[in-house]
């Protein structure tokens, strides 16, 4: 338990007030130069978020991505700015969010917050990092599969796909790989606020292993490569949570006996 003695800062209501909307307004300012700034470099962010496909296309001349509305291309890109300054601005938002909750916080639990920002940050980047190099070249492998050429087709089948259509995939997959890479912050803190317990992620374990492999094949592409290179690694940090719940448990009775 912390400390009694260590001082906390007071602030009233006003205070509190004052300090929230000076933090969200810096927050939704520094967003916006963020998608500023990512709106004047979106072509060489869609370059970077393209090359799988250019490189399942193997850089073959001739193949495209096409915008058949007029303002198609244009809303594409202000979408793209959208998202790519949410994640620019993301660390910062946090950090926001950490300096109006601090002051009101003892030492021990500014250190535990601060623990879950820095390793829910990590997670996602390691989300987003396998479904990008891992995830995306094997899927797109397998849509192509598809395409079909020469004399076993009467009319040969190619993909022309959609900017916009192009995008939301892989952005969705991107976004879906961090979220799902929470899941250990999440029954971590469920468990420190002991809305769950470490024995019921043990008994449902079995349960856990299904429901993992369903979000999985909704998450990834219609293939099995990509259904278990997201699955394998839910299990392994389902199994994490499990061990630091009982690090955590084994922590609050070693100060519960100390008390």
């Amino acid at each position: 338990m912390p400390k009694k003695t260590e001082k906390l800062v007071r602030k009233t209501f006003e205070e509190h007030y004052q300090d929230l909307k000076f933090r969200v307004i810096l927050a939704v300012l520094w967003f916006v130069l963020c998608t500023a700034i990512c709106f004047f470099i979106a072509e060489e962010i869609y370059n970077i978020l393209v090359a799988p496909l250019a490189k399942a296309f193997n850089y073959k001349e001739g193949r495209k991505l096409i915008f058949t509305g007029l303002a198609e291309g244009l809303t594409t890109y202000i979408k793209l700015s959208l998202y790519a300054g949410f994640f620019l601005s993301f660390p910062f938002i946090i950090a926001q969010v950490y300096l109006f909750t601090a002051p009101g916080l003892y030492k021990k639990e500014k250190a535990i917050f601060l623990s879950y920002i820095i390793s829910s940050t990590l997670l996602f980047v390691l989300g987003t990092t396998m479904v990008y190099f891992l995830v995306i070249p094997t899927a797109w492998r397998f849509f192509l599969s598809f395409e079909k050429f020469g004399f076993n087709s009467n009319l040969p089948i190619l993909l022309e796909a959609r900017i916009s259509e192009y995008l939301d995939l892989i952005l969705d997959l991107i976004i879906g790989f961090g979220l799902a890479f929470q899941l250990p912050i999440i029954l971590v803190i469920l468990i420190s606020m002991e809305i769950i317990k470490v024995n019921h992620l043990v008994e449902f374990r079995r349960y856990a292993i299904v429901i993992i492999f369903i979000v999985a094949a909704i998450l990834t592409p219609p293939d099995v490569f990509s259904q278990i290179i997201l699955a394998l690694p839910l299990l392994l940090l389902y199994e994490i949570s499990i061990i630091l719940g009982k690090l955590i448990n084994k922590k609050k009775n070693v100060g519960h006996k100390i008390y």
